[in-house]
């Protein structure tokens, strides 16, 4: 069964494990994007102004003199401050969280150990730190509790000391206890007015109500004569929801003379009951008082949020296995799981670029555009009307006819017109060709982007894509290999059966002189000359723009099945075959090149999979607890 007392040890245990990984009271912008689990622990955060007896307090509630002291800024990180009770007769000793298999049992080690500790952080500087120290202390003298003792408040910076100071302890003591988990212990000096107190002006910001506030006196014992701190220690002064305590320190002169602890408290218990002033509340005044106080306050707020704070773990590990997910587990070393790994990321890649070609994503459809509507138009644009010029056919028909002028039917230069127009057709046929290349290596682009998995590895994209181009290249070469041998098998052969009607067409129409009346009777005499008038050189040119469109609507239908044949079915169905025999040829070094991810993404997945272990190990320790109700 949970007793009141483990439930700060069990708190203890889960802190103790965020700052190992990072995760502590305080913002710290290396780790501001991962999930916090400190901020939802309940802690008791220690906060006064320089000089208000804070270390003396601390001090007092362990019975151990074991703080820095001196002038100015003594406390520069925070210190985490766990305290576990022990049975009666055990030794006292301390352990810190970054010295964990040395225990000290001479407390002036410890003393020594915290300022070495900072100085390693910050230097020997009067820079502060948001980083904390873990220290647990173990005596039979306490009450188990956790305190939190951050820098002292100040308003002037020192020499040695950036001006930005005053604020940035101000910011650093306020990132603690803003957060509604957090209980302050605001301790202000009893010969000082309490209305200048640095620490209840910052609690009355974060904590208007003072629900989460404890007030502390000091130095009561330093009061001028005939004067008292009823006002404040009544809440008459400044009310909050708890009582204020009172407490006595060791004067410096005590200080001095190591006196020893134990004593210190009898002697601060005896002030109370002595006082005249404060007989009446001696019961609630006191250092010991005031750590059994903050122990009951401390356990009752971690039994009240450990459902909360067990949904956010379960919620924050579902969240970051999801991002493990998304990011990628660590790759394996063997050369083997490395090769299928990259094998799986190929085959990733290539589903998602065939579901753009057959429609399943967009993009596809731009290949169809290039058939539908950019073959068709530069067919259309061929300057055919240029040379079947009346003027350039003449010329052709001429050259073809030689110094022999041609009987019947120009034979020879129709053949010219023909072959000279059929090598229009190239052009055309290429550009559809580089279009859909163009087409095809942005659709690579887009899947390599589009696949999740292979973006933890820029170096496997690099090489992917190099491929994929390389093979779209030679795709592209076939392609233009058989759409212009499309258009020289046109010009290999032309079709006989389209001019063996055209005689036929001329007897119909007739190719007489129009002035004798019978268009269907040829005259001699004038034969030669028809000849070679512009309408027959017209006639020449309307005969092979008929055949050359003939052409072109075959070309039209034929150029897309040499295109989608050489190019997209290739791509469709090996556009990684000679990127899978290159990979099957290295070994596990250049293997793990190929899986060189990105530093930051795996600076992130190493963060992610340390948080999600300390989330998991907080739930096996709170899973651990059977808890009393």
């Amino acid at each position: 069964m949970a007793t009141m007392e483990n439930v700060i040890v069990l708190v203890n245990r889960i802190q103790r494990a965020c700052t190992v990984l990072g995760d502590h009271g305080g913002d710290d912008g290396a780790a501001s994007s991962l999930p916090t689990l400190w901020e939802a622990l309940p802690s008791v955060a220690v906060v006064g102004g320089q000089s208000s007896g804070k270390s003396s307090v601390l001090e007092s509630i362990v019975g151990r003199d074991f703080l820095p002291r001196g002038s100015g800024i003594v406390t520069r990180r925070p210190l985490v401050l766990q305290l576990h009770k022990t049975e009666d007769g055990v030794q006292e000793y301390a352990e810190f969280l970054h010295m964990p298999k040395r225990r000290f049992t001479d407390f002036s080690l410890v003393r020594k150990e915290i300022q070495d500790e900072t100085d390693r952080l910050t230097g020997k500087t009067k820079q502060i730190s948001p980083v904390p120290i873990h220290l647990s202390i173990y005596s039979p003298h306490v009450v188990n509790l956790t305190l939190i003792d951050l820098p002292g408040l100040t308003k002037v910076a020192v020499e040695g000391q950036p001006e930005s100071i005053v604020q940035d302890i101000e910011n650093m003591v306020r990132s603690y206890v803003d957060k509604p988990n957090c209980l302050i212990l605001a301790i202000s000096p009893a010969n000082q007015d309490i209305a200048t107190s640095d620490a209840i002006k910052l609690a009355r910001e974060v904590d208007p109500t003072g629900e989460r506030t404890f007030g502390v006196l000091t130095k009561l014992d330093l009061m001028d004569k005939g004067t008292n701190a009823l006002d404040v220690l009544e809440g008459r002064a400044y009310r909050l929801q708890h009582p204020w305590v009172g407490i006595v320190n060791r004067s410096q002169a005590d200080i001095n003379r190591n006196v020893d602890m134990i004593i210190a408290r009898r002697k601060e218990q005896e002030f109370f009951a002595s006082s005249p002033e404060y007989s009446h509340l001696a019961s609630r005044m006191g250092s010991e008082y005031l750590a059994k106080l903050l122990s009951q306050q401390l356990e009752a707020a971690i039994r009240a949020r450990i459902p909360s704070i067990t949904s956010l773990i379960n919620k924050t590990i579902d969240e970051l296995e999801s991002e493990m997910d998304h990011l990628g587990r660590p790759i394996a070393s063997d050369a083997g799981a490395q090769l299928y790994l990259i094998l799986e990321l190929c085959r990733a890649f290539d589903k998602i670029f065939k579901e753009h070609l057959d429609g399943g994503r967009p993009g596809g459809d731009r290949i169809y555009g290039v058939f539908d509507n950019q073959l068709p138009s530069a067919l259309r644009k061929l300057p055919f009307d240029r040379h079947l010029s009346v003027q350039n056919v003449k010329r052709v028909v001429s050259q073809a006819d030689g110094y022999q002028p041609h009987l019947i039917a120009p034979e020879q230069g129709y053949r010219r017109l023909i072959e000279s127009a059929l090598n229009y057709f190239r052009g055309p046929a290429e550009a559809s060709v580089d279009a859909v290349h163009l087409v095809l290596k942005e659709l690579v682009r887009k899947s390599i982007g589009e696949t999740q998995e292979l973006k933890r590895f820029p170096t496997l994209q690099t090489e992917l894509a190099a491929a994929c181009y390389e093979a779209l290249e030679r795709f592209r070469e076939d392609g233009r290999k058989t759409t212009v041998r499309l258009v020289d098998m046109e010009a290999a052969y032309l079709t006989v059966e389209f001019f063996r009607k055209l005689p036929q067409e001329v007897e119909k129409t007739g190719t007489g002189n129009p002035g004798t009346g019978n268009p269907g009777t040829r005259n001699p005499s004038t034969s030669s000359d028809d000849r070679y008038t512009d309408a027959h050189f017209r006639r020449i040119a309307s005969n092979v723009s008929a055949y050359i469109g003939m052409v072109s609507e075959t070309l039209k239908n034929t150029i897309p099945k040499a295109v989608v044949h050489c190019q997209v079915r290739e791509a469709k169905r090996s556009l990684l075959n000679f990127f899978y025999t290159q990979v099957g040829r290295k070994d596990a070094k250049q293997l793990a090149l190929l899986l060189d991810e990105d530093p930051t993404l795996m600076e992130r997945r190493q963060q992610c999979f340390k948080r999600l272990e300390l989330y998991k190990s907080a739930r096996d320790e709170i899973d651990a607890v059977s808890w009393t109700r």
